[in-house]
Protein backbone atom coordinates (compact mmCIF):
# COMPACT_ATOMS: atom_id res chain seq x y z
CA UNK A 1 0.00 0.00 0.00
CA UNK A 2 1.11 3.79 -0.90
CA UNK A 3 0.19 6.46 1.36
CA UNK A 4 1.05 9.75 0.79
CA UNK A 5 4.25 11.09 2.91
CA UNK A 6 3.39 14.10 4.61
CA UNK A 7 7.19 14.48 6.23
CA UNK A 8 10.49 13.58 4.89
CA UNK A 9 11.60 10.12 6.79
CA UNK A 10 8.27 9.07 7.37
CA UNK A 11 7.67 7.59 4.10
CA UNK A 12 10.06 4.60 5.05
CA UNK A 13 8.71 4.58 8.07
CA UNK A 14 4.94 4.12 6.57
CA UNK A 15 6.80 1.26 4.21
CA UNK A 16 8.10 -0.69 7.01
CA UNK A 17 5.22 -0.45 8.82
CA UNK A 18 3.02 -1.58 6.23
CA UNK A 19 5.67 -4.67 5.36
CA UNK A 20 4.72 -5.47 9.16
CA UNK A 21 1.47 -5.47 8.87
CA UNK A 22 2.02 -7.37 5.57
CA UNK A 23 4.17 -9.85 7.31
CA UNK A 24 1.98 -10.40 10.43
CA UNK A 25 -1.28 -10.71 8.21
CA UNK A 26 0.45 -13.38 6.55
CA UNK A 27 1.76 -15.06 9.73
CA UNK A 28 -2.11 -14.90 11.18
CA UNK A 29 -3.33 -16.87 7.66
CA UNK A 30 -0.47 -19.53 8.17
CA UNK A 31 -1.60 -20.16 11.56
CA UNK A 32 -5.28 -20.04 10.36
CA UNK A 33 -4.85 -23.05 8.02
CA UNK A 34 -2.70 -24.48 10.59
CA UNK A 35 -5.24 -24.44 13.15
CA UNK A 36 -8.12 -25.97 10.39
CA UNK A 37 -5.54 -28.40 9.85
CA UNK A 38 -5.02 -29.16 13.48
CA UNK A 39 -9.21 -28.86 14.64
CA UNK A 40 -10.02 -31.07 11.40
CA UNK A 41 -7.49 -33.96 12.89
CA UNK A 42 -8.84 -33.51 16.28
CA UNK A 43 -12.39 -33.46 14.86
CA UNK A 44 -11.49 -37.22 13.04
CA UNK A 45 -9.27 -38.61 15.30
CA UNK A 46 -9.90 -39.45 18.73
CA UNK A 47 -7.98 -39.21 22.23
CA UNK A 48 -6.58 -42.93 21.92
CA UNK A 49 -5.20 -41.71 18.04
CA UNK A 50 -3.78 -38.80 18.88
CA UNK A 51 -1.58 -40.41 21.91
CA UNK A 52 -0.41 -42.70 19.73
CA UNK A 53 0.53 -40.34 17.09
CA UNK A 54 2.22 -38.02 19.84
CA UNK A 55 3.81 -41.06 21.22
CA UNK A 56 5.25 -42.11 17.64
CA UNK A 57 6.88 -38.42 17.34
CA UNK A 58 8.46 -37.43 20.48
CA UNK A 59 9.53 -41.83 20.91
CA UNK A 60 12.89 -41.30 19.33
CA UNK A 61 13.36 -37.40 20.77
CA UNK A 62 12.91 -39.12 24.54
CA UNK A 63 15.37 -42.11 23.67
CA UNK A 64 18.00 -39.83 23.17
CA UNK A 65 16.89 -37.23 26.26
CA UNK A 66 14.41 -38.54 28.65
CA UNK A 67 14.02 -35.05 30.06
CA UNK A 68 13.27 -33.30 27.04
CA UNK A 69 10.62 -30.77 27.78
CA UNK A 70 8.53 -30.38 24.88
CA UNK A 71 8.48 -33.75 24.20
CA UNK A 72 7.24 -34.73 27.80
CA UNK A 73 5.08 -31.74 27.18
CA UNK A 74 3.39 -33.43 24.69
CA UNK A 75 3.19 -36.59 25.69
CA UNK A 76 1.71 -35.31 28.78
CA UNK A 77 -1.02 -33.33 26.86
CA UNK A 78 -1.93 -36.37 24.67
CA UNK A 79 -2.45 -38.49 28.39
CA UNK A 80 -4.68 -35.79 29.48
CA UNK A 81 -7.04 -35.33 26.53
CA UNK A 82 -10.61 -37.22 26.52
CA UNK A 83 -13.06 -37.02 24.12
CA UNK A 84 -14.56 -34.10 25.44
CA UNK A 85 -11.60 -32.10 25.51
CA UNK A 86 -10.75 -33.28 22.01
CA UNK A 87 -13.97 -31.66 20.66
CA UNK A 88 -13.65 -28.44 22.63
CA UNK A 89 -10.20 -28.47 20.72
CA UNK A 90 -11.61 -29.25 17.13
CA UNK A 91 -14.46 -26.60 18.01
CA UNK A 92 -11.49 -23.95 19.00
CA UNK A 93 -9.10 -24.68 16.53
CA UNK A 94 -11.69 -24.71 13.49
CA UNK A 95 -13.56 -21.47 14.65
CA UNK A 96 -10.10 -19.88 14.89
CA UNK A 97 -8.70 -20.98 12.19
CA UNK A 98 -11.88 -20.08 9.64
CA UNK A 99 -12.23 -16.27 11.51
CA UNK A 100 -8.78 -15.99 10.98
CA UNK A 101 -8.67 -17.20 7.57
CA UNK A 102 -11.58 -15.27 6.13
CA UNK A 103 -11.00 -12.12 7.63
CA UNK A 104 -6.83 -11.87 6.41
CA UNK A 105 -8.15 -12.98 3.05
CA UNK A 106 -10.65 -10.19 3.20
CA UNK A 107 -8.21 -7.79 4.48
CA UNK A 108 -5.31 -8.15 2.12
CA UNK A 109 -7.76 -7.83 -0.48
CA UNK A 110 -8.56 -4.50 0.55
CA UNK A 111 -11.78 -5.23 1.76
CA UNK A 112 -12.90 -1.95 4.07
CA UNK A 113 -15.48 -4.01 6.37
CA UNK A 114 -13.12 -6.66 6.98
CA UNK A 115 -10.79 -4.74 8.90
CA UNK A 116 -13.14 -3.69 12.21
CA UNK A 117 -14.04 -7.42 12.21
CA UNK A 118 -10.59 -8.50 12.34
CA UNK A 119 -9.48 -6.25 14.63
CA UNK A 120 -13.09 -7.26 17.38
CA UNK A 121 -12.45 -10.84 16.70
CA UNK A 122 -8.57 -10.34 17.76
CA UNK A 123 -9.26 -8.46 20.73
CA UNK A 124 -11.67 -11.17 21.50
CA UNK A 125 -9.54 -13.80 21.20
CA UNK A 126 -6.77 -11.52 23.20
CA UNK A 127 -9.47 -11.46 26.51
CA UNK A 128 -9.82 -14.78 26.30
CA UNK A 129 -5.86 -15.58 25.80
CA UNK A 130 -5.61 -13.30 29.23
CA UNK A 131 -8.18 -15.34 31.10
CA UNK A 132 -6.19 -18.01 29.68
CA UNK A 133 -3.35 -17.05 31.21
CA UNK A 134 -4.70 -16.07 34.88
CA UNK A 135 -5.52 -20.44 34.84
CA UNK A 136 -2.27 -21.48 33.29
CA UNK A 137 0.76 -19.21 32.74
CA UNK A 138 2.57 -19.59 29.49
CA UNK A 139 5.57 -17.52 28.23
CA UNK A 140 4.55 -18.75 24.80
CA UNK A 141 0.65 -17.53 25.01
CA UNK A 142 2.01 -13.87 26.44
CA UNK A 143 4.04 -13.68 23.27
CA UNK A 144 0.81 -14.73 20.85
CA UNK A 145 -1.08 -11.71 22.97
CA UNK A 146 1.95 -9.62 22.92
CA UNK A 147 1.51 -10.03 18.58
CA UNK A 148 -1.67 -10.41 18.09
CA UNK A 149 -2.04 -7.12 20.48
CA UNK A 150 0.44 -5.37 17.94
CA UNK A 151 -1.59 -7.29 15.03
CA UNK A 152 -4.43 -5.43 16.07
CA UNK A 153 -2.63 -1.72 16.39
CA UNK A 154 -1.36 -1.89 12.35
CA UNK A 155 -4.59 -2.68 11.54
CA UNK A 156 -6.32 -0.10 13.47
CA UNK A 157 -3.58 2.07 11.51
CA UNK A 158 -4.11 0.62 8.38
CA UNK A 159 -7.94 0.75 8.84
CA UNK A 160 -8.29 4.77 9.31
CA UNK A 161 -5.50 5.20 6.14
CA UNK A 162 -7.91 3.05 4.24
CA UNK A 163 -10.67 5.38 5.17
CA UNK A 164 -8.93 8.42 4.84
CA UNK A 165 -8.47 7.41 0.92
CA UNK A 166 -11.40 5.59 0.30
Amino acid sequence: MNHPESAPGQGKRRRLLDRTFYVGLILKGITGVSELVAGTIFLFAGPSQIMVFVSAVTHHELSEDPQDFIARFLVSLAERLDVSATLFAAAYLLFHGIVKVVLVWAVLRNQLWAYPWLIGFLIAFIVYQIYELFISFSWGLIGLTVFDAFIVVLTWREYQLHRRTA
